[in-house]
């Protein structure tokens, strides 16, 4: 890797919600604690914003992914780019991220 590493913004998703007991040892597991990645859940729905160090995205990815390895019985389902992503990582055009359509002026009511 080069000495000026860039942030890179995505988020992995997980194939079911933390159960007490992956929350616990997740609690425990230092590949976690290094502000990279972080833990958001919802009811029925768990996912880690990622923002990692690295060359390029697929290496940020790989380094996210490998501290799964101490994770016990948790698996990514998927690594999303969502709009804020796609801008943060500088890969939003208008082929990737189309604009919204224009707000359409409101008639005035007879």
């Amino acid at each position: 890797m080069s000495d000026a590493l860039r942030e890179w913004h995505f988020n992995l998703v997980l194939d079911a919600p933390l159960t007490e007991e992956q929350s616990s040892t997740l609690d425990h597991l230092e590949r976690f604690h290094d502000g990279a990645l972080g833990l958001a859940e919802r009811p029925g729905h768990s996912r880690f914003i990622c923002i990692v160090p690295a060359d390029t995205l697929t290496g940020a990815i790989a380094n996210a992914l490998e501290r799964f390895e101490d994770f016990p019985g948790v698996l990514v389902r998927s690594v999303e780019l969502g709009p804020i992503a796609l801008e943060e990582n500088g890969m939003a055009t208008p082929a990737v991220v189309p604009r919204p359509p224009p707000v359409a002026a409101a008639s005035p009511t007879p």
